[in-house]
């Protein structure tokens, strides 16, 4: 990852390379987003095909190939919410823009090698990577939204970007028998999006619904295949090692809890909730066409505790 960033850093001009790199300790680093408004760092729109490719080739160090792709779908989606909003006349402003995506690089204190990060961030879409050296990376907090998450007209009618992420919670929902589905759902309504917004650190939160332990072998083998199905959004690397975590922690312990309609196209929410992880989504905004999605690490989110003891290491030698 350090190499490409470099690669990244060297085909930007003085200018453009002042405009994306920051110290680590700078508060930017753990302030993310997920709506339309500009970000720190460099915008796609600010850079030529060569330094976009190097900006992706980045991205590629921190995501999957299945998580990169749905990155650049994210992207392509903005453009196609522009068409649409467009033709209907709602267009909000400019706001709507896929080239308003920004890459931000958060370098060592004193020129240290690690802790570093970056992030790579535009409306629907924020990957905050931390790396660690001998830790590895942390990738999340790891947002991912789709709007429209169904496109209703246009060349890419029917096209649904997070159609996974839906289909195999409502399979998992209807697996549950009547008890079991009554013991997840949380509320009739759902919440308008999900709960934890862009906090930089998750808040004490309660496990609600229902157990892993409590799920037949089915049903948690589909559990499994919701939460691999999110931490497959990271490079491989980072994913092994969050999973290894959950299991640690104990899969029996992860909480699958559920809130609106038990079936598709109206509002509904769920959520993935262990002791080290958290998953939400959540579709409720335009008639149920607007997904959110989010991966917290509640333990090293932007580095979190494995920061602290790297800085307490390090405070030690001194």
């Amino acid at each position: 990852m350090a190499v490409t960033a470099r690669t990244f850093l060297s085909v930007l001009n003085d200018r453009q390379r002042a405009a994306a790199s920051f110290p680590f300790d700078h508060p930017e680093r753990t302030r993310w987003v997920y709506v339309p408004e500009r970000r720190t760092g460099i915008p796609l729109r600010a850079m030529d095909a060569g330094q976009r490719a190097a900006a992706f080739e980045l991205l590629g160090t921190g995501l999957s190939e299945r998580g990169t792709g749905l990155a650049r779908g994210i992207i392509e989606l903005e453009g196609t919410l522009r068409e649409l909003e467009g033709a209907a006349g709602s267009l909000l402003g400019p706001g709507r823009d896929p080239e308003l995506y920004y890459l931000a690089l958060f370098s060592g204190p004193g020129g240290t090698p690690h802790p570093w990060g970056w992030s790579f961030e535009g409306h629907h879409l924020s990957v905050n990577v931390t790396d660690l050296g001998p830790h590895g990376q942390i990738v999340a907090p790891l947002f991912m939204g789709a709007n429209p998450a169904r496109v209703p007209s246009g060349p890419r009618e029917g096209t649904r970007l997070l159609a996974a992420e839906e289909d195999l919670a409502f399979e998992l929902l209807h697996m549950l028998d009547l008890g079991q589905r009554a013991r997840a759902t949380i509320a009739a309504q759902p919440f308008g999006d999900i709960l934890t917004r862009n906090d930089p650190v998750v808040g004490p939160m309660a496990f609600a619904g229902l157990p892993a332990a409590e799920m037949t072998v089915a049903q948690q083998r589909q559990l499994r295949r919701l939460l691999e199905l999110y931490a497959g959004r990271m490079a491989d690397s980072s994913a092994s090692r969050q999973l290894r975590r959950i299991e640690q922690a104990g899969f029996g312990r992860l909480h699958f809890a559920w809130a609106g309609a038990h079936q598709p196209r109206e509002p509904h929410y769920y959520r993935i909730h262990g002791p080290t992880v958290l998953v939400e989504y959540d579709n409720t905004q335009s008639d149920a066409n607007h997904i959110h999605t989010v991966w917290r690490d509640l333990e090293n989110d932007f580095g979190g505790d494995l920061l602290r003891r790297h800085y307490s290491r390090q405070s030690h030698r001194d």
